[in-house]
């Protein structure tokens, strides 16, 4: 390892703090420097400063903080798991907030019908897709709303689709609902996946009454096409399969790509088999004001999910959402879009020049990187010892090669990666890395990683 690279470390650690970082991307690959990344004709009147790092550590951050809680301050340079963001919150959220809060009485809220009216224009106006604000039920998560959609479709014990690998809180989801995962693995050619069409048909049984839809996908990336929608939509059709589309991530888009709502699909029967659940949660980083919802086309599903659902939601929550559903909230996504783009960017190349065992293909969507690690797996003979670890487990959990790729890179990289094999078959080799961060704390997670893999 460099003495630089060591020094970074040791400095980033000092005082549990993140400010050391300031400039550390000075060096490297061009693609390093700060920059705001700005396409013309999306400036608005504001220039977001997404470079500076935005220290979270101390604020019981599940990104940072539990990190740090499991394996140690001493071994978490930099915390790449959760996805959500490292970036400061917009002003205008800040503002309705603060505003809010002059208003010193919590007593319970009627939430504005103009709320429901932001939620649609907001799709409107970023898709071109309209929806009637009278479909809208506010949740206070996406997951409790697949979870009352799953109550209402799919009987306990029945089977539930999902193309894999898929976002493990899904999981979760079904366990809440008695229900079980079928399991359809993903073809992946050249880094890229695509639904494997033949064999998701097959396993659509009597025993199958939904598919929960990952649109962007979670962890890979992908913005699925139209066409790939409405194959898959017009085969759940055929076999009676409800199909449940978790767009929660719908709001980052890498350029050239495009993102298709499952709701916006030109067959009406397909998009009447539906329900959509989006949230501004990932867009904005506001996972903690427990606001989501949920929406169809079908008067008859809208009710059938309402029937097993209850909101839990609540005033800040609402505020925030509302502050942040503005132009001037859009003005700020369309500029850390922009600025992930290019720290996706920044990450393939790095990842190809320098990371030897690791290979990325640049995601279509979110702010997620689902890296293939399979020659770093083999160099650590990782199969074989996570066999050894199961086999010596006193707590009947299987450990994983990815656990024992995961567990080496928090040692010798002290950067923390959500492993593949929690995202069901597919997630083989893999491992989750978030690159919604300052492209300097990107860096040194990144020349932390390299530094290891060049002394294995």
């Amino acid at each position: 390892m460099s003495q630089n690279l060591w020094l970074n470390r040791r400095t980033f650690i000092k005082n549990a703090g993140m400010t050391a970082l300031v400039g550390a991307a000075s060096s490297g690959s061009s693609l390093a420097s700060p920059m705001t990344n700005v396409p013309s004709g999306q400036m608005g009147s504001t220039t977001y400063d997404f470079d500076t790092v935005y220290d979270r550590v101390g604020s019981d951050s599940v990104k940072w903080d539990s990190a740090i809680a499991r394996y140690g301050r001493e071994n978490i340079d930099v915390g790449m798991g959760i996805a959500d963001m490292d970036f400061q919150a917009p002003p205008c959220v800040t503002q309705a907030l603060a505003e809010r809060c002059k208003h010193e009485n919590w007593g319970y809220m009627s939430t504005p019908r103009s709320f429901y009216q932001q939620i649609a224009d907001w799709s409107k106006n970023r898709y071109g897709h309209e929806i009637d604000p009278e479909s809208i039920t506010l949740s206070d998560g996406v997951h409790p709303g697949l979870i009352a959609a799953l109550n209402a479709f799919s009987p306990p014990g029945s089977k539930v689709l999902l193309g894999t690998a898929v976002y493990s809180g899904f999981y979760g989801d079904l366990r809440a609902s008695r229900t079980l995962a079928e399991n359809s693995p993903m073809i992946v050619e050249n880094g890229v996946y695509r639904i494997d069409f033949d064999d998701l048909e097959s396993r659509m049984s009597h025993e199958t009454d939904a598919m929960i839809l990952c649109n962007p996908q979670n962890p890979t990336g992908n913005c699925w096409s139209e066409e790939d929608l409405l194959r898959l939509g017009r085969m759940c059709l055929e076999h009676r399969v409800v199909v449940l589309s978790d767009e929660i991530h719908c709001d980052f888009v890498m350029k050239g790509q495009t993102y298709t709502p499952f709701a916006s699909l030109p067959d009406k029967e397909v998009v009447d088999n539906s329900v959509t659940f989006r949230a501004a949660s990932k867009t904005f980083s506001l996972a903690a004001m427990k606001i989501a919802w949920f929406f169809s086309t079908n008067p008859e599903y809208v009710q059938m999910v309402r029937a097993q659902h209850r909101a839990n939601t609540n005033t800040l929550g609402v505020v925030a959402n509302q502050g942040a559903l503005t132009d001037e909230g859009a003005d700020w996504l369309d500029q850390v879009n922009a600025y992930i783009d290019a720290n996706q960017d920044f990450a393939e190349q790095y990842i190809r020049e320098n990371l030897p065992g690791v290979e990325y293909t640049k995601a279509q969507g979110t702010y997620l990187a689902w890296i293939d690690i399979g020659g770093v797996a083999e160099r650590l003979g990782a199969k074989r010892l996570a066999e050894e670890a199961t086999a010596n487990s006193d707590t009947g959990r299987a450990v994983t090669a990815e656990n024992i790729v995961g567990n080496w890179f928090i040692e010798n990289a002290k950067v923390q990666l959500n492993a593949g094999s929690s995202y069901g078959p597919g997630g083989e080799n893999h491992m989750r890395m978030n690159v919604a961060t300052s492209r300097q704390t990107l860096k040194l997670a990144l020349d932390n990683m390299a530094a290891a893999l060049n002394d294995l």
